[in-house]
């Protein structure tokens, strides 16, 4: 479940920024042939590998894991550095929860966002 995830946002990430595998895979370090092996499933890279992968497509490591629906604008704003491009106060956590903590987190996630949109069209 995990690969899929991953695969899927390095590429949706390589879409958005507008970069080939071949590209990234340069920049990673690894081989063209392993990373096509890791976009088609084949592969089980390393924690090296997707950090390298995580720095080539600057953004955090977490963030090629993460399984919500965070739009591009989003991830900009987390950027290489990690949470310090949020809103003052606000911080951006991965974590395991139970039904109804997610449902609660879903909730203030939906607040925030909505306050970070704000404070970003200030800028």
């Amino acid at each position: 479940m995990y690969n899929l995830i991953l695969t899927t946002n390095i590429l949706k990430i390589l879409r958005e920024k507008k970069i080939s595998k071949a590209e990234l895979a340069e920049k990673a370090g690894v081989s063209i042939s392993f990373f096509t092996d890791l976009t088609n499933d084949n592969a089980n890279p390393s924690l090296r590998i997707i950090e390298a992968i995580a720095k080539a497509l600057e953004i955090p490591l977490p963030l090629l894991f993460d399984s919500s629906d965070m739009s591009a604008a989003e991830r900009a704003l987390l950027g290489e550095s990690g949470s310090e491009h949020l809103a003052k106060g606000f911080v951006w956590k991965g974590a395991v929860l139970t039904e109804f903590q997610a449902y609660q987190v879903a909730q203030w996630d939906h607040e925030n966002r909505e306050i970070i949109k704000k404070t970003a069209k200030k800028l």
